[in-house]
């Protein structure tokens, strides 16, 4: 069988519908914390990284590593998409057997993107931790990204898991 081999191509504009999200693209790099009554308290690093095809989607890859002995914690990869001037909508697939859906508010102002995002959709494997909800905020600001994730699972009501603060890589 002969596998088709894809030459490079030159580089795209984003699709009009996604044009606001352009500040997004590119790579970004920083730490975080993370905290859950079921699990000890942890620091970790992360890359998240923005891109694009030309079509009306950006697509999303994260990894993140134990700040402490670099061993990887976590991977998401996804898109994320418009559903309107002023509405989001976030589909990822997690390597844990969890997959999510959330939609929420985009509000685009000074060069800047705030986020507020909750699940509409959690599917889970027969062998996924029991997560129910999820909720992200999100704000872009010049070469920064702050970030929040609240989860509600094993039991647990959904509350603050997450915080991080990524720069633009170079």
């Amino acid at each position: 069988m002969l596998a088709a081999v894809l030459e490079p191509q030159p580089p795209v504009a984003p699709h009009p519908d996604i044009a606001h999200l352009a500040p997004l693209l590119g790579t970004w790099r920083g730490s975080g914390h993370g905290e859950y009554p079921t699990i000890e308290s942890f620091d970790y690093q992360e890359e998240v990284t923005f891109g694009h095809v030309g079509r009306p989607f950006l697509t999303y890859r994260q990894r993140t590593r134990h700040a402490g002995d670099g061993r990887s914690l976590h991977a998401e990869t996804g898109y994320l998409r418009c559903a309107g001037p002023d509405r989001i909508e976030l589909i990822l697939a997690h390597p844990t057997g969890i997959t999510e859906i959330c939609e929420g508010s985009l509000d685009v102002a000074d060069g800047g993107l705030t986020m507020e995002l909750d699940s509409t959709h959690i599917g889970l494997t027969a062998t996924a931790k029991r997560v129910t909800a999820l909720g992200r905020s999100l704000r872009l600001s010049g070469d920064t990204i702050d970030y929040t994730l609240r989860m509600a699972a094993a039991g647990q009501p959904k509350q603050h898991h997450l915080a991080a603060s990524l720069r633009r890589a170079e």
